[in-house]
């Protein structure tokens, strides 16, 4: 119901950073969740990181201590900073609207983050 759009994918080596960006619509900001998941080649959508209505966070196994998923107020925007990016890190990014837990919403075109070894 809630359209999120994300950006901010490319290509970058093995060990660099890219932080992506999911812009989030001004009136709901402060009272939803938002959840990041990718796709990588060959495999399913897998959450990646989320970020409560209320600032709590949770990330995969795979991406912790890498990745830090933030908010901030003042542009609407939900960030998704990755660092030490890894190969299998390569995959398309989605940002997507939480409730309950679960993806609400269809997904939208997503942000390329290609990682080379």
């Amino acid at each position: 119901q809630v359209h999120l759009v994300e950006s901010g994918g490319g290509l970058v080596q093995a060990g660099g950073s890219l932080r992506l960006s999911c812009v989030v619509p001004g009136n709901i900001f402060k009272i939803i969740s938002v959840g990041w998941f990718r796709r990588a080649p060959g495999k399913e959508r897998e959450p990646v990181a989320s970020i409560s209505e209320i600032g709590i966070t949770n990330y995969a196994d795979s991406v912790k201590g890498r990745f830090t998923i933030s908010g901030d107020n003042a542009k609407n925007t939900v960030y998704l900073q990755m660092n030490s990016l890894k190969a299998e890190d390569t995959g398309v990014y989605y940002c997507v609207r939480l409730v309950g837990g679960a993806v609400s919403g269809s997904w939208g075109q997503g942000t390329q983050v290609t990682v080379s070894s």
